[in-house]
């Protein structure tokens, strides 16, 4: 028996008991299911031999230019000799080694009071993880999201993400002649189905009413209640200092335009695109993009300030990528390795054909007055 069997039988015995299941709900097993979810079972995700491509595995500058912000954050609060770093998602470690890498080499002062506490669902991958930040093993720790949720684990520094959010189970509603109804999943004949009924949570309705979005007859979309729910999260753990988030997405009312009729629900399989989450379970990523009006809304309920928001492109150029070709262009590998970085840096930055304007970066502060970031100073800045 296949894990994908295990899986399907999983999901349709719950979609039995139930009579049918929210599209969350079905989004979370077939990524979250403990040993069979795509995130949850052994197998490369990330890279040549995966499914997708993230800014990480483009080059270490990502990591590098993030850590260059995060020196500034310590800096805008004062310098504490206490300094938290929190990775959500931390995958097999590949960010957090290039950010601890650039701060030990370049910020030894920051380094000297830092910490770093990796959140990560699946437990296996903590070895990968420990294994590339071998290096800084006096200053890493783990941390698992339930004990984050909790409340009990507090911190003052930075909160980073890469591509969490958008991997976050969604809700899925559509528009009809009796007005807003969900999409559920159910079994027709044997094989998966979808159905709309009433809103399984007042939630839905009022995710929309916080972002003045009314959507018009026949129109899918996404809705991440999840999201929300992770930030308030991540808001009650932060003392003081930043979050700082990036993913692929827009503002509410870019999100939700009309010419998006089907929503933004993706599957990722060997580099391909896929359309139908109800193939693979459990082989295939299943993303939506990421609503970043909702983000910094929510935010600004839980006492989150916008510090900056825009496309990646222009975070990376504002907070030090440049600075990284030129030390690049000064170091004494050959030209045909500088060419290649070169590429590779350009995917990162390009604002059509690459991932620089696909992607957004929101940070938000908290208890940090008036903070001075590198990404503020705009690019020529």
């Amino acid at each position: 028996m296949t894990d994908t069997t295990q899986l399907t039988d999983i999901i349709t015995a719950r979609i039995a008991d139930q009579g049918r299941i929210t599209f969350a709900a079905f989004m979370e097993a077939c990524l979250y299911e403990p040993g069979l979810g795509y995130y949850t079972s052994p197998g490369r995700k990330v890279g040549a031999e995966g499914d997708f491509y993230t800014s990480i595995s483009v080059h270490a500058a990502f990591g590098r230019v993030i850590a260059r912000e995060i020196a500034q954050m310590w800096r805008s609060m004062g310098t504490p000799e206490e300094f938290t770093l929190v990775e959500c998602g931390a995958g097999n470690g590949r960010l957090a080694c290039d950010i601890m890498g650039y701060l030990a080499e370049r910020e030894s002062d920051l380094y000297r009071v830092l910490n770093l506490v990796l959140v990560e669902r699946e437990p296996s991958l903590e070895a990968a993880q420990a294994g590339l930040l071998e290096a800084h093993r006096q200053r890493v720790s783990w941390l698992t999201p339930e004990a984050l949720t909790s409340g009990s684990f507090t911190f003052s520094g930075c909160l980073y993400s890469n591509e969490l959010i958008d991997a976050m189970p969604v809700h899925r509603v559509v528009m009809t002649e009796e007005g807003l109804q969900e999409i559920y999943v159910a079994m027709r004949e044997g094989m998966l189905a979808e159905e709309a009924g009433p809103l399984s949570t007042p939630e839905i309705a009022g995710y929309l009413e916080r972002i003045g979005i009314e959507l018009h007859p026949g129109k899918e979309a996404e809705i991440n209640l999840a999201g929300l729910g992770w930030l308030a999260t991540a808001a009650r753990a932060l003392r003081q200092g930043f979050i700082l988030t990036v993913d692929y997405g827009f503002p509410a009312k870019e999100l939700f335009a009309p010419h998006r009729n089907r929503g933004t629900l993706l599957c990722y399989h060997r580099h391909t695109i896929e359309d139908n989450p109800y193939i693979r379970l459990g082989q295939q990523d299943i993303t939506s993009h990421v609503d970043f009006t909702s983000l910094i809304r929510r935010g600004e309920e839980l006492g989150l300030q916008e510090v900056w928001f825009g496309e990646q492109y222009r975070f990376l150029i504002s907070s030090g990528i440049i600075e990284e070709l030129e030390d690049l262009e000064r170091s004494d590998r050959s030209e045909e390795e500088k060419l290649r970085v070169r590429l590779a840096l350009k995917k990162l930055i390009m604002p059509e054909g690459g991932m620089g304007d696909t992607f957004r970066v929101l940070i938000q502060s908290k208890g940090v007055e008036t903070p001075r970031l590198r990404c503020q100073r705009g690019i020529g800045g």
